[in-house]
């Protein structure tokens, strides 16, 4: 059964054969793999076209499930829960929606005014850039299944411990007044065909595939040049092991940065063949991912400052944590 999932993870996840294609056609042009602009090459194109197929595949079919919870579906759905269950559903429900902060705002906002719990549309919100079934897929290519199942578990906890914090403390006085007042009538969202919903999942596909292939490239130019120019005991001294606020230096770096998953995981696997410890790398996809500067911005337009900066504390201390447990647990991981 173990020789059969490694075979698996080889060849559909890790696309192992893909990486040794492209070594072949280098090599036929001449150009030693070897070296370090061969294998920067190499790093290059295996990368930009393992995660594109990934990502066409993934967008296309998690927007075809999505099509099936528009938020007034989702409203009903999450009502007939209460208390954790219903932070659990929401953080779960996030799992299947946008890959990307910035994109989840909207269905945050539409929550809202749906009449969905404040800590519960917070679940969500949290859940919906930091994980999602994309990230279980993209992340078991790079770095396994186990890391990814941790990785994903980690983000949905945070999410449902920080919306039921949110809950607790009565914040909803901090969401603005046009959201909390805006009319929602569920008699406005047909029932979608087949044909429908397709059209719907390819249109999603492409549309966000173009806005991501640039973060994509850009992640994996970043990462071949850390991969083949950036000294390994640099790497390991600064975000290593050894050093006790990597995690913290990591989380912060990563929070002003705009990018989506798919584009940090290039770095992160560089940063990781270089030496910086797991947790480190973790919380810095889990950063740039959930806590972007544009998506606080957008955010600042729906909720107040206290909410705003509760959020804020709330994934940061949960990425911290996350790493630092990543770090612990890292020999029997990796």
């Amino acid at each position: 059964m173990t020789e059969f999932f490694n075979s698996f993870e080889s060849v559909f996840l890790k696309l192992e054969w893909l990486n040794g294609f492209i070594e072949y056609l280098l090599c036929l042009l001449n150009i030693d793999t070897k070296s370090a602009f061969g294998s920067a090459l190499n790093f290059f194109f295996y990368d930009v076209i393992k995660i594109s197929i990934f990502l066409l595949v993934l967008i296309f079919t998690i927007s075809y499930i999505q099509s099936y919870f528009p938020p007034h579906k989702t409203k009903d759905i999450i009502s007939k829960f209460k208390g954790v269950k219903a932070n659990i559903l929401a953080a779960l429900l996030g799992t299947v929606t946008p890959f990307c902060s910035c994109s989840s705002i909207p269905l945050f906002i539409g929550f809202t005014a749906a009449g969905v719990r404040t800590g519960v549309t917070f679940s969500f919100l949290i859940s919906s850039p930091m994980v999602d079934l994309g990230s279980l897929v993209i992340l078991s290519s790079v770095f396994g299944f186990k890391i990814a199942a941790i990785y994903v578990v980690s983000g949905i906890v945070i999410a449902v411990l920080g919306g039921m914090f949110i809950q607790r403390m009565n914040m909803d006085r901090y969401i603005e007044d046009f959201i909390k007042n805006a009319a929602f009538n569920s008699s406005e969202f047909a029932k979608p065909t087949q044909i429908d919903r397709l059209v719907y999942s390819k249109n999603q596909m492409l549309s966000t595939y173009k806005k991501t292939i640039v973060y994509i490239m850009a992640g994996v130019a970043i990462g071949a040049f850390i991969h083949n120019c950036i000294p390994e005991n640099f790497v390991s001294d600064i975000l290593g092991g050894s050093n006790p606020f990597s995690v913290i230096l990591s989380t912060i770096v990563g929070i002003p940065m705009y990018a989506d998953i798919f584009g940090t995981i290039p770095i992160a696997e560089a940063l990781l063949a270089k030496g910086a410890s797991l947790g480190t790398v973790l919380s810095f996809m889990m950063a740039v991912t959930t806590l972007s500067l544009p998506s606080m911005l957008m955010l600042k337009k729906a909720i107040k400052m206290p909410l705003l900066a509760m959020f804020v504390a709330i994934c940061t201390i949960g990425i911290i944590i996350s790493g630092y447990l990543f770090n612990a647990i890292e020999l029997y991981l990796l």
